[in-house]
C-alpha cells in the first residue's frame, strides 16, 4: 500500500497538547507571579505556591504526554498512567466509533487497549484520519486482509 505512512510514525493530539503545554505553564507563572507578590506571607508559604503551580504544570503535563508510535515491528501506546508495548500481531482491530472519546485497540488476548493519542476532541477529522493510517498500518502488517469497524466520522 502507497498511502501507507512512512515507519517510524508518531500520531498525538496536537491542538489539545499546545492548548495542555500553554495552560501548564500560564498556571505556573501566574501561581509563582502571586507568591512574590504577596508580602505579607513567608518563605515556607511562597514555596508552597510554587510547588503548588507546578505540581498543577506536571499533571496537565501528563494529560499531554499520551501519543501513539508505530514502527516495523509494532506499536506502543503511551497513556497518561503508562506504556505498553504491543506487536502487531496483538491488534485484532482499531476502533474509532462515533462518540468515542479516543482509539481502542482490540487485542489478542481479549482485552481493549484504549489509545489516548488519536482522540477526536478538537481536531476530527485529524483523529479519523490518523486512525485509519494505524488501521491500514495493522492490517499491512498483521496480513490481515480486512478490519471490521472502520473509523467513521
Amino acid at each position: 500500500m502507497s498511502d501507507l505512512p512512512t515507519l517510524p510514525v508518531t500520531f498525538r493530539p496536537g491542538r489539545t497538547r499546545v492548548i495542555l503545554l500553554t495552560a501548564g505553564v500560564v498556571i505556573f507563572v501566574v501561581i509563582s507571579a502571586i507568591a512574590l507578590l504577596l508580602e505579607h506571607i513567608g518563605p515556607g508559604s511562597r514555596l508552597t505556591f510554587i510547588l503548588t503551580g507546578a505540581l498543577g504544570f506536571w499533571a496537565l503535563a501528563q494529560l499531554a504526554r499520551v501519543k501513539v508510535v508505530a514502527d516495523d515491528s509494532g506499536v506502543t501506546v503511551v497513556n497518561i498512567a503508562g506504556k505498553r508495548r504491543l506487536a502487531w500481531e496483538e491488534i485484532l482491530r482499531v476502533n474509532l466509533r462515533p462518540g468515542d472519546p479516543w482509539v481502542f485497540l482490540d487485542l489478542s488476548d481479549g482485552t481493549s487497549l484504549p489509545a489516548l493519542g488519536i482522540q477526536p476532541g478538537i481536531a476530527k477529522q485529524r483523529a479519523i484520519a490518523d486512525a485509519k493510517a494505524l488501521r491500514a498500518l495493522a492490517e499491512a502488517h498483521s496480513g490481515t486482509s480486512a478490519l471490521p469497524h472502520e473509523p467513521r466520522s
